[in-house]
């Protein structure tokens, strides 16, 4: 099987109390386990997509067979989307340096990115994500439906599309057993589990690439 699930590189209860150690389990070894078989699945009989990375995969979406398409669209974009998201989650982390200039320049505040990002990912209607992306030369809050990527590109996502910098879930399977139908509380508590080093990382890769 050409995609298999990454290991998260910390315990299910590292983000406690912010995130739960149930979820995390639940969340990473089941939800985002299937999107994988799932994908596996599909994309088997496709031997040319198959030695892709995920990343690469969803980014040439146009270029997938018709027949499958829809499927990897919505079951790589589960594994490309929940594998980001996993790495970009650590406590005690720090919002500085250039990605830090970068939201002050873009927001005027860190305050105010976290307001705006807040607000976004509470107003998604159903399932999916809220991003802190890079277009161009420009950092943009925007969020995506189900499992859509930014890297999926404006053909497809419209305005969302972008390199991902931060990334929320907020189906409901990443909080429910903990905030119940309280989404808010869910993502202010994000804040406390970000990986801002992670985050900068991305950032900054993102201007090595040409794309600052």
């Amino acid at each position: 099987m050409p995609y298999t699930l990454p290991p998260l590189g910390y315990s299910y209860s590292a983000l406690e109390p912010h995130f739960d150690a149930e979820t995390m389990e639940i969340h990473h070894s089941r939800h985002h386990q299937t999107y994988i078989n799932n994908l596996n699945a599909a994309i088997g009989p496709h031997a040319e997509f198959s030695t892709l990375a995920v990343d690469d995969l969803v980014t040439k979406l146009n270029s997938v067979p018709e027949d499958v398409r829809k499927t990897v669209r919505n079951q790589g974009g589960g594994h490309s989307n929940h594998s980001f998201f996993w790495r970009g989650l650590k406590t005690g982390t720090e919002l500085q340096g250039p990605l830090k200039e970068a939201v002050e320049t873009t927001f005027g505040s860190v305050d105010a990115f976290k307001a705006e990002f807040e607000k976004k990912a509470a107003s998604v209607f159903g399932s999916g994500w809220c991003w802190l992306v890079l277009q161009g030369k420009d950092l943009k809050v925007v969020t995506t439906k189900d499992q859509d990527s930014p890297l999926m590109g404006e053909g497809v996502v419209g305005e969302a599309w972008g390199t991902p910098v931060v990334g929320l879930d907020v189906w409901e399977h990443a909080y429910y057993l903990k905030y119940r139908n309280k989404r808010p509380d869910y993502i202010k508590a994000f804040w406390s589990v970000v990986d801002w080093e992670e985050g900068g990382r991305k950032f900054e890769q993102a201007g090595k690439a040409g794309k600052l």
